[in-house]
């Protein structure tokens, strides 16, 4: 699966592995509402193509994972700063 890294040059795996750092530190900084949402643009970091292909759970089911979210964050980083705006308010 990642036979594309072996006939890389060192300088060309170090610019990868910082294409690479980059792009987890996008997603590691995501705040907010922005928390919640899809990532294709993390999954498209592999060299695999990304599959549209997505399955979802029912409403209720897809709710329940988002309180448990939350909640976790709650427990995982309690002193977080909270943000109060409505999705696409700035």
């Amino acid at each position: 699966m990642d036979d594309d890294l072996d006939g890389l040059s060192r300088e060309e795996l170090i610019a990868e592995a910082k294409r690479l750092r980059a792009g987890i530190r996008r997603h590691r900084d995501a705040s907010g509402q922005e928390l919640c949402w899809h990532h294709p643009a993390l999954w498209g970091l592999l060299p695999e193509p990304l599959d549209p292909a997505i399955a979802v759970p029912p409403w209720p089911k897809f709710l329940r994972g988002c309180v448990r979210y939350r909640e976790s964050l709650d427990a995982q980083a309690p002193g977080a700063p909270v943000d109060d705006r409505e999705f696409g308010e700035e």
